[in-house]
């Protein structure tokens, strides 16, 4: 018998409607069942608490813990929530059943090829920057903690150590201890800090770093004092285990792996961006770092991090708004000039006045559904080309007048037949927050046909700034 007169769940049992089937898992902490119920299309997942007496408190608070944060979430990437028990009778949840496998056979075998890893990285990160925009923190981020569902979307599960911005963190409250997965914790939580919300970008960076190399950056420490290593201890980089792992993926991974969690990316989107497009990322003495760290260095940074506290940050929602992508779409080739002028000056007003912000200015190339293309203008350059060409020298003054270096300053020319969609599909993709583009006047006509702008207003999932000038001036519309 468990604790508090609560039976053992058994296979044909009914609980609350669910039929529970076969024992999927038995683990320290919980259970895991497949159900079925008439009213809930399935596959059906039930996660039940271990208790018996005795166990860790932490466990007890943790199932807490989820049973208030998976209700609130929602999206791809986490498991559907179905229904809970009564903590004081028969504590359950019952989720979707994500079928696929997780990251953590991935690890067993030799490191990954580089496509791959970056590939996995890249949706992982995904999944984390849609967790943050729902003001969640997962603190616990490993490989087992992430499966992918058949299209390859990551999913990422188990919110016993998590924290909600809106939610008493009951671990916070309650504990005094380092909370997460030996390998996988960031600096800040084995200093006991559970709010920054880029402690879950170190984990995705250890996991970048296994992947690629077969190594972990930190080893596998199971004591405090093992822990706290990773707060002078400079990895290895990833080259001297891996000469084939590019620079720029060095450049990503050690960034993770930074101690301070302001040096790392300022967001989840910030780090897939980097990872969907290195050959525009800047690169710094981390990228070329071969030799191994010297005797002096880690003392050094030994009695940095001696007496050091991490800098408490805020909320996860403070840190996202900090850091926001900006896109412009720009039509180089057809706006008029003083459409360009006003979209120009609205972008640079967007972007000053968020001083952590990534601004990605978009051209589309319209190309036909059916039918060759013509790649080259009358005097044989390549389109693609002028319209790069013509997109930096739109967004120089910007550059110039906000001293924006290439970290934070993009450039995409996309090749598509529908322009709106094309937008729409590379904000979602990289997460833009805000799209600011222009149009020409409105007209009967246009109100009758549509626009390209009035078809990304109603499409985007992020914030949308039209800009138009006085009709007199006689502007085309950007996009």
């Amino acid at each position: 018998m468990e604790s508090g007169g609560m039976a053992n769940f058994s296979a044909g049992e009914v609980i609350d409607g669910f039929l529970l089937g076969e024992r999927l898992h038995q683990g320290g902490m919980a259970n895991l069942w497949r159900v079925t119920h008439p009213e809930h299309p399935g596959p059906l997942l039930m996660k039940v608490p271990r208790i018996k007496g005795g166990e860790d408190p932490a466990t007890i608070v943790g199932f807490e813990v989820e049973m208030m944060i998976l209700p609130m979430l929602k999206g791809v990437h986490v498991p559907r929530f179905i229904a809970k028990g009564d903590f004081t009778t028969r504590p359950y949840i019952v989720m979707e059943h994500i079928t696929g496998d997780s990251l953590r056979p991935k690890l067993d075998g030799p490191p990954l090829p580089i496509d791959e890893v970056v590939r996995t990285a890249a949706r992982v990160a995904m999944a984390l920057h849609d967790l943050h925009r729902q003001h969640v923190i997962h603190l616990d981020i490993k490989p087992s903690n992430i499966l992918f569902r058949p299209d390859g979307k990551a999913v990422l599960v188990d919110f016993g150590l998590s924290r909600h911005d809106h939610l008493p963190d009951l671990l916070d409250e309650e504990f005094n201890l380092p909370m997460g997965t030996g390998p996988y914790m960031s600096p800040e939580q084995v200093q006991f800090l559970r709010s920054e919300p880029r402690s879950d970008l170190f984990a995705l960076g250890v996991m970048l770093y296994h992947l690629t190399t077969g190594e972990r950056p930190f080893g596998s420490p199971d004591s405090v004092r093992g822990l706290r290593e990773r707060l002078y201890q400079q990895p290895v980089a990833p080259r001297r285990h891996r000469p084939d792992c590019p620079p720029w993926l060095q450049e990503i991974i050690l960034r993770c792996l930074e101690v301070k969690a302001a040096d790392r990316h300022p967001s989840a989107a910030h780090l897939a961006h980097d990872l969907l497009h290195p050959d525009q990322m800047p690169l710094t003495e981390r990228a070329t770092r071969d030799s191994a760290p010297s005797r002096l260095q880690t003392w050094k940074r030994w009695l940095t991090a001696l007496g050091a506290e991490p800098s408490v940050r805020g909320t996860v929602g403070d840190q996202l708004k900090r850091a926001p992508i900006i896109l412009a779409a720009v039509d180089v080739t057809h706006a008029t000039e003083p459409l360009l002028d006003l979209l120009r000056e609205t972008v640079r007003r967007s972007v000053v006045t968020e001083p952590g912000a990534r601004l990605a200015c978009v051209a589309v190339m319209k190309t036909h559904r059916i039918g060759m293309d013509e790649l080259t203008d009358a005097q044989g350059r390549s389109l693609h080309v002028k319209q790069l060409v013509g997109l930096k020298h739109w967004a120089r003054p910007i550059a110039q007048s906000l001293h924006l270096g290439t970290a934070r300053l993009t450039f995409h020319v996309l090749e598509a037949p529908d322009v709106a969609t094309a937008i729409v599909e590379f904000a979602r993709r990289t997460h833009v927050d805000h799209i600011v583009m222009g149009a020409r006047a409105s007209s009967a006509l246009r109100r009758y046909l549509g626009s390209v702008s009035s078809e990304v207003v109603a499409q985007a999932d992020c914030t949308v700034t039209v800009v138009r000038v006085p009709p007199a001036q006689g502007e085309e519309e950007a996009g």
